[in-house]
């Protein structure tokens, strides 16, 4: 290493960083390993580079005599403030939107609670309603001519016939078994969806700078996996601070 002279070194560094092999981390890293590297990787060609491809818009407030590492370190810092406040926002929506699926929820099962009154009290009425006629029946027998007239007389001057009193609660109760079977597959719709948006969520406060874009909710990984992810991400913020 110390055969090959400076300006090959440069280029080495150049060549990483045009190919984007080399971010600001890995750049970071390198000036930590020596003295020499540490010297060639402060230079203001490098960081122009970098912050030519990373943040291609020039900074207003930026002057030319200011060197590109600070410029660098001042746009990075600011790009990180956007992003903590773009994730603060998305978790709020997210969260609002969890606690819509959970209202929805509630209102579901309520509507379910009430259908399925609703049922039990038809079958009753039907029930019951069977059972008088079916004793009507038996009891025609054997009833005189007279009582029979008279009973004849009180079902004639009925509004609704039996028949179609049986054939509305018939009718009523089905429709309360469509209904609550509707219900209950709308139920395991907005779980699901409820159950997504908490996996997104999760996923959201787990990457708090990471650019989020869609609803994907299924990016759980392994346990080893994190565990080395937030290994490895703490070691490159450990020697970030230490090179700013």
């Amino acid at each position: 290493m110390s055969s090959l002279p400076d300006e090959l070194w440069r280029q080495i560094l150049e060549i990483g960083i045009e190919s984007g092999g080399l971010s600001y981390k890995e750049l970071c890293c390198v000036s930590i390993s020596c003295r020499r590297l540490h010297r060639l990787s402060s230079e203001d060609p490098l960081w122009h580079r970098l912050l030519s491809s990373d943040y291609p818009k020039p900074h207003p407030s930026s002057s030319a005599a200011a060197a590109a590492k600070s410029l660098y370190k001042l746009r990075f810092e600011r790009d990180k403030e956007r992003r903590i406040a773009a994730h603060r926002r998305l978790v709020l929506r997210k969260e609002s939107q969890i606690a819509e699926h959970s209202r929805r929820l509630g209102d579901i099962r309520t509507r379910v609670a009430q259908e399925t009154a609703k049922a039990s009290q038809t079958a009753q009425d039907l029930s019951n309603l069977r059972r008088a006629r079916q004793a009507f029946v038996a009891l025609n027998v054997w009833q005189p001519e007279v009582v029979r007239s008279r009973q004849k007389q009180m079902v004639e001057q009925s509004a609704v016939p039996a028949e179609c009193r049986i054939h509305a609660l018939e009718m009523e109760l089905k429709l309360c078994k469509q209904q609550i079977v509707g219900l209950e597959k709308s139920y395991k719709d907005e779980k699901c969806r409820l159950d997504a948006a908490k996996e997104e969520l999760a996923s959201i406060k787990y990457h708090p700078v990471r650019e989020h874009k869609g609803t994907s909710g299924r990016e759980n990984e392994h346990v080893k996996r994190k565990k080395l992810k937030i290994s490895n991400s703490c070691r490159s913020k450990y020697y970030v601070r230490i090179c700013w």
